[in-house]
């Protein structure tokens, strides 16, 4: 009896031994996935999720691409840099656009997944042309700032205080609206639960998703047909010994909850890269001054593209409300 139970004790232990490292080997897949900075996301490459919105405007989107290389050659950016705040201590850089009007209003305009600052011209050029500095920060692992990892605007939301910082080092009347745009969105609601200083007045986010949890559950099932248990929770551990953070713990609606800033949210309809659904999720849980634009037949990050002039009247009208 003895030697049996010393059997099962033995084939039992190895059993968990081997589940464990499967658990391991899983979050570690899924990890280098989505997160690994130095990975490259394949899955992003011909996503039909990602396709341009049959509803953008042919001629008007070949109008605004105009414009942008037009303001890039006219306005070259400025380089800043700062070095985070945690043990990591990376590098991490941002493009500075300083208005030629004596003026302090101010936009940090944040990018998305996979981007960086130099593709958010767009953005950039429509705030400068309302008189904004702009200052456009490249996210952890990002464009040229360091990190080898992908924060999903966790970490993120932290630097984002630096660069506010920052700013207001520059200009100690600074008025700021904090802008972005997918991952940038969920780096700026996730901002909004910190004790920002007073000179944030407005934040503005563009189809962000309410937790990363909830947005890679949703991929992993789109991409995979896998189920969250135990896969995100897999992946969470892995993030959290290689990244520092649990996929889990990072919830913009959370955030927003605790948010004491006015904030605009704003998602197509057609989005199915971060489900529409989501805006609903994070609007309802601010508890601040808001309103929400619906862009019919857009699709991620095509809002702007697809109804510029509804876009930006209603950002100008809301953000116009507390920076004038």
């Amino acid at each position: 009896m003895k030697k049996r139970n010393k059997i099962l004790i033995i084939v039992a232990s190895i059993l968990v031994v081997l589940l464990l490292i499967a658990y391991i080997g899983v979050g570690n897949y899924f990890y280098e996935y989505a997160l690994d900075a130095n990975d490259d996301k394949e899955f992003m490459d011909d996503n039909p999720h990602l396709e341009e919105s049959i509803a953008v405007n042919a001629d008007v989107a070949q109008t605004a691409e105009l414009a942008d290389a037009e303001f890039k050659e006219q306005h070259p950016s400025v380089d800043m840099s700062i070095i985070s705040d945690d043990k990591l201590k990376l590098k991490l850089s941002a493009d500075l656009y300083e208005n030629d009007v004596n003026s302090s209003k101010w936009a940090i305009v944040v990018h998305g997944y996979t981007s960086k600052a130099a593709n958010m011209t767009r953005y950039v050029r429509n705030f400068y042309e309302q008189g904004y500095n702009v200052l456009a920060p490249d996210l952890r692992g990002h464009g040229d700032s360091e990190g080898d990892y992908i924060g999903m605007g966790w970490h993120d939301r932290l630097d984002l205080l630096q660069w506010i910082g920052q700013v207001i080092e520059k200009d100690p009347d600074a008025e700021i609206v904090l802008f972005g745009v997918s991952m940038g969105a969920a780096t700026v609601m996730m901002a909004s639960g910190e004790e920002l200083p007073s000179n944030v007045k407005v934040i503005v986010e563009d189809c962000g998703y309410s937790s990363v949890s909830k947005v890679f559950t949703y991929q992993l099932d789109d991409l995979f047909g896998l189920p969250e248990f135990p896969i995100i929770n897999a992946a969470s551990t892995v993030a959290n010994f290689r990244a520092g953070y649990d996929l889990y713990e990072a919830s913009a609606v959370k955030q927003v909850a605790k948010s004491k800033t006015p904030m605009l949210f704003i998602h197509g309809d057609a989005d199915t890269f971060v489900p529409f659904e989501m805006l609903d999720e994070v609007y309802e849980a601010a508890n601040v001054e808001k309103e929400k634009l619906v862009i019919a037949d857009a699709g991620h990050a095509d809002s702007e593209k697809v109804n510029p002039e509804l876009y930006w009247s209603t950002v100008w009208g809301f953000v116009g409300n507390y920076i004038k």
